[in-house]
């Protein structure tokens, strides 16, 4: 049942993060227009379901007043508010509740922040520390995400059934291109499940100001902008989407054997392989995998 939509408020950022999914960067375009939010919300209250609204990217901060006024429609509509971002706007405590306090007033209720050397570079780097103590003060709920470097972890230590890959990254994106390098790799053939995403019945949608409903990143269920949301969801049919399907029936490995498309090279783990399967059938299925950004095109 969807519960939560996540704007990609914008994919442009402050950074160009290794681990990033969706390949985010100062130079990237697409950001969504007050008019779109408020169209995509209204589709929210049809669907009847939705109750969670989060604001991220890219950096959503980067575009401030489009942020507070988007929280301030969804808080209206009684729906739960939250952000994700990477802190680079407090540079101290004060400046942290310059930025938050606004957003507090308007109906902000949480925030993420990034806290990891991948985000800032420096493993000094307070801004983070500086925005949790704002939230804190404000009282909006905060919450750190901490991405972990991805680590080999010997066969000597490792138990039955644990990951041969330690830390929290996620291969796909910019990290399916630039992290898996001196990790232990799995034959492709084992890739035979999808269990980071619900492609059958999905609890969150990303959203992209291109109309773009991600099940995962990179991977549309449709345009909004020409169907709309509610109906959109009405109609999904994970069992009749060309790469949903195969996804579903036997993992990556299914998809690759039914399209005969085994991209080269070796392979961490699943996401890394699906990745690099759906990129290799980015121009066999152009509405389905998209947008082109996403897979570093």
């Amino acid at each position: 049942m969807l519960k939560g939509l996540h704007f990609l408020l914008t994919l442009q950022c402050t950074y160009e993060c290794d681990h990033c999914f969706l390949y985010c960067s100062p130079q990237v375009e697409g950001t969504f227009t007050l008019s779109q939010v408020k169209q995509v919300l209204a589709e929210a209250q049809k669907i009847g379901t939705v109750e969670e609204i989060y604001f991220e990217g890219g950096e959503p901060f980067l575009y401030y007043q489009l942020l507070r006024e988007s929280i301030k429609v969804a808080s209206e509509l009684s729906f739960y508010t939250s952000i994700v971002s990477n802190c680079y706007w407090a540079v101290t405590v004060e400046d942290a509740l310059i930025n938050l306090s606004p957003l507090k007033d308007v109906g902000l209720k949480g925030i993420s922040f990034s806290d990891d050397v991948f985000h800032s570079g420096n493993e000094a780097d307070e801004k983070p520390k500086f925005a949790r103590m704002a939230a804190e003060k404000l009282g909006i709920e905060a919450d750190i995400i901490c991405i972990e470097e991805p680590t080999a972890i010997s066969s000597a230590g490792r138990k039955k059934g644990e990951p041969v890959v330690g830390g929290s990254t996620c291969f796909r994106g910019r990290a399916a291109d630039k992290l898996t390098e001196g990790l232990p790799v799995t034959p492709w053939e084992t890739f035979t499940s999808c269990e980071d995403e619900e492609l059958i019945d999905p609890g969150r949608v990303h959203l992209d100001s291109f109309g773009i409903v991600h099940i995962c990143q990179g991977l549309s269920i449709g345009n909004m902008w020409d169907v709309p949301l509610s109906e959109l969801m009405t109609r999904f049919d994970p069992y009749a989407h060309p790469i949903l399907q195969h996804l579903i029936e036997g993992g990556p490995a299914q998809l690759a054997k039914t399209y005969n498309t085994i991209p080269e090279g070796d392979f961490v783990d699943r996401c890394h392989f699906c990745f690099n399967v759906r990129r290799a059938l980015i121009e066999r299925f152009p509405q389905c995998l998209t947008p082109k950004s996403v897979y570093g095109l």
